[in-house]
């Protein structure tokens, strides 16, 4: 029975403290992510080369727990930010750049894409409040 209530104890407090483990870092007061290129509605032949700006906090990979700081995540085609009290998701619509990369060359299907960066903390959580930059529209060429 003591062995059961212990486990429970230990339990309940692992559950309790998950949440702390787990929370948004704050934000630098008037800290700007932007996209330097390429410029909203440019028409842009294949590959694409984005070029990550951030001003106000500084950059450093995922895992390395650095206060003003956080690393670039592009969205790609999102109608709306992911959940900003968990981890950023990792897939086609959500690129990490979790080394602390400022810049990407990538390939899109030929069309219309949005473009949005997002800082994350050293969890891949955005901070509070969110550092996000604004959407951008660009146009790939099919030729």
């Amino acid at each position: 029975m003591k062995i059961t209530t212990f486990i429970s104890s230990i339990l309940a407090l692992a559950c309790l403290c998950l949440p702390l483990a787990q929370a948004a870092s704050p934000a630098e007061e008037g800290a700007e992510l932007y996209i330097i290129s390429p410029a909203n509605g440019a028409l842009l032949q294949n590959p694409i080369t984005i070029r990550f700006g951030l001003k106000g906090m500084g950059v450093a990979p995922a895992g390395i727990e650095k206060t003003n700081t956080g690393h670039h995540h592009l969205l790609i085609d999102l109608e709306e930010l992911p959940a900003l009290d968990a981890p950023v998701p990792a897939d086609e619509q959500h690129r990490h750049f979790g080394a602390g990369q400022t810049e990407t060359t990538l390939e899109l299907s030929p069309g219309k894409h949005t473009l949005q960066l997002l800082l994350g903390d050293h969890h891949h959580i955005p901070h509070n409040p969110p550092v996000v930059s604004e959407k951008i529209t660009i146009h790939v060429n099919g030729d």
